[in-house]
């Protein structure tokens, strides 16, 4: 049986799917996910669905431009985006989730170092 988890940015413009049982909550170090205070669920590309808000969605991109982070135009909350330790996947903000304060009791959260990133190691 898959297990649905929806969510969606404050306004509600941009709604979204993920299918599958959450597994594990990851907390990235990072400067962008510190000052977002974003708590990642890393999901598969087939595993994620945009429902709604495409047209109100906005990409920030920096640093090595590999991952994307996308936010509503309207309340400005970052929904969703690539990580660039593997763009081919997504991460959801699980803070959009619909019961979050149920799945953060019941998941582990990791700790992922983004302030020592490979990517920003000087060769």
């Amino acid at each position: 049986m898959s297990v649905d988890h929806h969510g969606s940015c404050h306004c509600r413009h941009v709604r979204f799917q993920v299918r599958g049982a959450i597994e594990r909550l990851v907390e990235c170090d990072c400067s962008a996910c510190t000052k977002k205070g974003i708590v990642h669920v890393p999901v598969r590309e087939d595993d994620f669905r945009l429902l709604a808000g495409a047209q109100d969605l906005t990409r920030y991109r920096f640093g090595s431009n590999t991952g994307e982070h996308w936010f509503c135009r309207h309340c400005g909350i970052h929904t969703h985006g690539r990580p660039r330790s593997d763009p081919s996947r997504y991460t959801v903000n699980a803070r959009c989730l619909d019961g979050y304060e149920e799945i953060r009791a019941h998941v582990a959260v990791t700790h992922f170092d983004g302030k020592n990133h490979p990517a920003d190691q000087a060769g």
